[in-house]
């Protein structure tokens, strides 16, 4: 059976995790490359640093697609990580999600490598604001916004709006500068920072567990050549290809939630 073999993989090994939006689709957040995943046409650090049009444009969808993202909880897959690091099996989680599931799931030592959309920040004097409080200041000042449950969510928490028309931009509490998702947008580069820390738990790895991610993205492609180069087993969970498929020890082509569970399952029996 293919989890035994990924589990014999890893056994005896100290694991380290990266993680895609596949992860997160049993949680009700869509994929980005999957099956039914919806077409994305992304706005990048330039349209949104260039107009007020754009950021109008951006605040009101992703208020709106905001409520059922973050209503989201973990799944079995979240979970089953972050039991793999409680029993000390796996030294970390780098995800390319912004959606904090990890860390709600109990994981504790986790790199958003893409960032989190539970904080924004204001580009002027660099305040921090929960994104809970951001929501109940935007309605407060949009009253008349409403978020159609038929609307599609897409996988950055994002819903496309049918107007922008009147709608208050909301600016930093604190000097009134520009505010924007903690998260990395397209054409912005991950914080050299944060990419050292998960080279980090790479580093201190002795095997690396892919899962719900294709790989598609840079950063994850740059992890998978770090643990080649080094010799480490590499075990990807994903429906579908990915880039690193010809470079892994074991691929699973099956769904995180079922096949995190019975890896981990195994992994802690013999642990």
């Amino acid at each position: 059976m293919v989890f035994e073999d990924a589990a014999a993989a890893l056994t005896g090994r100290r694991i380290a995790v990266l993680t895609g939006a596949g992860i997160s689709t049993d949680s009700g957040i869509p994929d980005y490359r999957g099956e039914h995943a919806p077409v994305r046409t992304p706005m990048t650090v330039q349209q949104f640093l260039a107009t007020d049009a754009a950021r109008r444009r951006y605040w009101i969808g992703s208020h709106l697609g905001w409520r059922r993202f973050a209503a989201a909880r973990p799944n079995a897959g979240h979970r089953a990580l972050a039991e793999l690091e409680r029993r000390g099996v796996s030294n970390g989680v780098i995800t390319q999600n912004v959606d904090g599931l990890h860390l709600e799931a109990g994981s504790e030592r986790v790199v958003e490598l893409h960032g989190t959309l539970r904080r924004v920040i204001c580009l002027h004097c660099g305040q921090v604001f929960d994104r809970r409080d951001l929501a109940v200041r935007i309605e407060a000042d949009n009253p008349w916004i409403t978020t159609s449950e038929d609307a599609v969510l897409l996988p950055d928490g994002y819903v496309r709006p049918d107007s922008v028309d009147g709608f208050v931009v909301p600016d930093c509490g604190i000097c009134g500068g520009m505010l924007k998702p903690e998260v990395v947008f397209f054409g912005e580069t991950i914080p050299p920072a944060r990419f050292a820390g998960a080279e980090q738990i790479l580093a201190t790895a002795e095997a690396l567990l892919v899962a719900g991610s294709s790989l598609v993205v840079n950063s994850g492609m740059r992890l998978i050549q770090r643990a080649q180069r080094r010799g480490i087993p590499i075990v990807i969970v994903n429906r579908g290809e990915t880039r690193a498929d010809a470079r892994a020890t074991v691929k699973i082509d099956a769904g995180t939630s079922e096949a995190l569970s019975a890896i981990a399952e195994r992994l802690i029996r013999s642990h």
